[in-house]
């Protein structure tokens, strides 16, 4: 392990190609099939994690941020080489739901073994939700709701982002769908508030496909998280029918560090 750890930094940027952005139909093919012709390992994280290239056309090349199971660090509380997993399972529970955006992510191999692999959305990373929520309130309601869905443990400022196109996009999702209440999230303006009954209604859809083990999103999630951690997230969702409002929490405990 230590001997591949040291191999993720070789991957190294080709300078020279140009840089398209696609329309998320035409992009999903190269996301899952397309080479990696260069990229670097991004300097923050625990975790390895890689701004790639992909090829898309002669000279051409797409963006995507790659995290491969060998560069996960181990952690006391989450099985090993589990997160690239999760990455993948919280994009398929947004898509069954209809919210929060996130980026198209799916389980691909790459240079350095299997992965998650997530098309990149161009954005400043300076701007976070500190800079967003008082302009975006209703929005961010639905990243804090999933965050209790999918039992959030990193929900960091600079995890919203905002692309040129004004959407609001939801990242880095590993540590999640533990069996155990684990949220951690800078979203405290949320805690507390009442969820409002569209929302709740898409969680009762949400809880008529997860109650049927034939229906193609249960059978999706458990191959990629734990039997025990679908029920754990059942349980979460029917508290929330059943008593529609956020969580409150401690703020010197439920929180994530760093902030950002």
């Amino acid at each position: 392990m230590r001997s591949r750890r040291s191999n993720l930094r070789r991957l190294t940027q080709d300078t020279d190609d140009e840089q398209v952005f696609l329309p998320e139909e035409e992009a999903i093919p190269l996301l899952e099939k397309s080479p990696v012709t260069g990229g670097y390992r991004m300097p923050w994280g625990s975790n390895y994690t890689f701004l790639v290239r992909l090829e898309a056309g002669e000279g051409k090349y797409l963006q995507a941020i790659y995290k491969p199971r060998d560069g996960e660090r181990p952690l006391y509380d989450y099985p090993n080489g589990t997160l690239y997993l999760r990455e993948h399972a919280t994009f398929v529970l947004s898509q069954a739901l209809g919210w929060p955006n996130i980026p198209h992510t799916l389980v691909r191999e790459g240079p350095y073994g299997v992965g998650s692999m997530q098309l990149y959305i161009d954005c400043d990373p300076d701007i976070t939700y500190f800079d967003l929520f008082e302009k975006r309130e209703e929005d961010f309601l639905k990243f804090a709701l999933f965050d209790v869905v999918v039992n959030n443990g990193d929900r960091k400022a600079g995890h919203c982002i905002i692309g040129e196109d004004e959407r609001l996009w939801s990242i880095d999702h590993g540590l999640t769908f533990h069996t155990i209440f684990k949220l951690r999230t800078v979203m405290l303006e949320y805690w507390g508030k009442p969820i409002p009954d569209p929302l709740i209604e898409d969680l009762k859809r949400l809880m008529q496909r997860l109650r049927s083990s034939s229906d193609s999103l249960t059978v999706q999630l458990s191959t990629l998280i734990y039997t025990t951690e679908i029920q754990a997230m059942m349980q979460r969702v029917d508290a929330l029918i059943k008593e529609p409002t956020l969580p409150v929490m401690d703020p010197y405990q439920d929180v994530p560090w760093p902030w950002v």
